[in-house]
């Protein structure tokens, strides 16, 4: 082992130069806290620590004694940044502003005091939680590939090396390639991407391919909407995706990898970038992985933001410079892959969990999760809740210990609890399904939600309160994926545009029950016959809604009505009689003789009657006619 890759040595540094730190003041610096400000308030503490005369480390390079400020990835509780997290007790203030910092100094820092007003409470007057780990959002989490994501710096490699980083591809290194394939099958870790395909088994296929060229691929492109764990990730963790790869190519004997990130996703390109660079210049990656003979390059590519490009074959022709469409398979990338060669991809999610199984052992990770489902899996978590972000739990944890323990449940259009709230949550996107009050308690897994038309998906939940009209949220998921639809197949193509413009009817009230019928052999037609994952997925939200949900479709179709309101075209219009001066503009414009009232009197407007040709608003001059 070269002296520049003595893991063992940099450790110790880094230990050194910390040992003496009276305190750690950890700044979420992950996308979300940045857009509400964290960056300044870095600064503040920056620049205030430094008025006072402490002896502040902004980088640790030598040995200090005073008080360290760093930025990290998403801490997790979004809803709450910027968040600031003070170390070692693990005070965590919310919703810091720059004009904080100064007490959060003085009080907390210096002191030790908890500034009250700051930390987290369910609603005003409610119990405190000074600590992170006694919040109910945390409490009921189990962290693993989050365990460093928001308590690291991730653009400090030897950090990631002192909490035992790149160890255990050190120890891959001392391993036969099917020893580790073995041990990850043991771990019966699956793809978090999506599809929850075997890893182990999908590294030991490609191992068994010969051939004078391998290649690994991180797929890092994370499209569904509201979903953000693989970038919370990257930006928060990115060591830990590239020891995996590094795994992984030990696994194959690839020489190769890529990482291919979305270019929405400009802070985690930064940050995977300069954690490869960082790699580089510690000899853990390049020509002589960790000081031996064996080389293992990494390259960074950004995507065009094409959601197709998740699906294996897309992203293959996106990183071969080709325009991103799939390909039937077989043959499948473990024989024909990236150039025509061998090639393993994974997701970020799924890489970044090979070194925690490597570190704690199969059995020991198996522990945790079902089993026909082992491990961990990170959620998006939004919606109607009262707490909403990233959240970490076992395969197998039922929907209510998400939404009601961890999310605080569910609220209503006001953001006030409503306890009899909830009517559903769409899990995996765009490719999944929605999951009602029937399944509150059944475990997540991939066998129980493939069973019910559903997925884990890449991992986004959103949750809906009775509020939420579930023919408008088919057709949202289904106008994404139609925009989406590469084109290539004519199933996809036009069978999406098909349901699109059928769920567009009826949530305009045009359609027809024959319409419906239509709806839904279409949507089996598209699901049996797509080229690939993108089509057969899209109907999913659909059927889901159809089966669950179908009183819903029947009353926007034949009573012209939507049951929560909120479809614009079938909002009966009505008039305000507050705001009603009588003047019978509108009773004159009215085309369907729908509206009455004497003048000077407020006017009514008969549903029946109304045609919602819009003519009344136009001619209101008050803003009496309501929509």
């Amino acid at each position: 082992m070269s002296e520049t890759v003595n893991l063992k040595q940099r450790a110790d540094e880094y230990r050194e130069n910390t040992r003496d730190l009276k305190k750690r003041i950890i700044v979420c610096a992950g996308t979300g806290c940045i857009a509400g400000g964290a960056l300044k308030v870095i600064a503040r503490f920056e620049e205030l620590i430094k008025e006072k005369g402490l002896n502040v480390a902004l980088t640790i390079d030598k040995h200090e004694d005073g008080y360290q400020v760093s930025g990290s990835g998403c801490q997790g509780f979004c809803q709450m940044g910027p968040l600031v997290t003070i170390h070692p007790d693990k005070i965590m203030y919310c919703k810091v502003e720059p004009g904080d910092v100064e007490e959060i100094i003085s009080e907390s820092v210096l002191q030790d005091n908890v500034i009250d007003r700051l930390v987290y409470k369910a609603k005003p007057g409610n119990k405190a939680y000074p600590k992170k780990d006694d919040m109910p959002f945390f409490k009921n989490q189990n962290h693993m590939v989050l365990r460093k994501v928001g308590n690291i710096d991730p653009t400090d490699i030897n950090e990631y090396i002192a909490l035992g980083g790149y160890a255990q591809a050190e120890k891959a290194l001392g391993m036969k390639p099917e020893e580790i394939c073995s041990l990850m099958m043991d771990s019966g870790l699956r793809g978090r991407g999506g599809g929850g395909f075997p890893t182990g088994k999908k590294w030991d296929l490609t191992r068994l391919n010969e051939s004078d060229q391998k290649y690994i691929i991180c797929n890092g492109d994370e499209g569904d909407p509201g979903a953000f764990m693989d970038s919370a990730v990257m930006e928060g963790n990115p060591h830990s995706i590239l020891e995996g790869m590094m795994i992984a190519a030990m696994a194959i004997g690839a020489t190769e990898g890529y990482v291919y990130v979305r270019a929405e996703y400009p802070l985690a390109v930064k940050r995977i970038r300069a954690a490869v660079k960082a790699a580089e210049d510690a000899g853990i990656l390049g020509e002589h992985m960790l000081g031996t003979d064996r080389p293992f390059t990494v390259t960074v590519m950004e995507g065009a933001g094409a959601f197709v490009c998740g699906e294996e074959t897309a992203l293959i022709a996106s990183v071969e410079g080709n325009r991103g469409m799939p390909s039937p398979k077989p043959p499948y990338p473990a024989l024909k892959g990236l150039f025509g060669k061998p090639t393993v991809i994974n997701n970020v999610e799924t890489l970044s969990t090979v070194p925690l199984i490597f570190e704690v052992g199969a059995e020991e990770y198996k522990k945790l999760g079902t089993a026909a489902a082992s491990g961990t899996k990170t959620f998006a978590l939004t919606g109607h809740v009262l707490h909403t972000g990233l959240i970490e739990v076992p395969l197998g944890t039922t929907l209510r210990t998400i939404v009601y323990d961890i999310a605080g449940g569910v609220t209503d259009e006001s953001g006030a609890l409503s306890p009899e709230g909830f009517k559903a949550v769409q899990i995996g996107g765009p490719s999944g399904g929605c999951l009602t009050r029937e399944h509150l308690d059944m475990p997540l897994d991939y066998q129980n939600l493939t069973a019910i038309g559903a997925m884990v998906g890449s991992g986004g939940l959103v949750v809906m309160n009775q509020q939420t009209c579930m023919v408008e949220i088919a057709r949202y998921f289904m106008e994404f994926t139609q925009n989406e639809s590469c084109g290539k197949c004519v199933v996809c193509r036009e069978g999406t545009k098909q349901m699109l413009d059928i769920l567009t009817d009826i949530t305009q009230g045009k359609a027809t029950m024959e319409q419906l019928d239509l709806l839904e052999e279409l949507a089996g037609v598209v699901k049996a016959v797509s080229l690939c994952g993108l089509g057969k997925s899209a109907p999913n939200p659909v059927l889901s809604t159809l089966k669950y949900f179908r009183d819903e479709y029947v009353e926007h179709i034949v009573n012209k009505r939507c049951p929560t309101g909120q479809c614009k075209a079938l909002r009966p219009y009505r008039i305000d009689e507050a705001k009603c001066t009588g003047c019978g503009a509108c009773l004159r414009k009215c085309p369907a003789g729908a509206i009455s009232g004497e003048k000077k009197q407020p006017h009514m407007i008969d549903p029946a009657k109304c045609t919602k040709c819009g003519a009344c608003i136009d001619a209101c001059k008050f803003g009496a006619v309501l929509a």
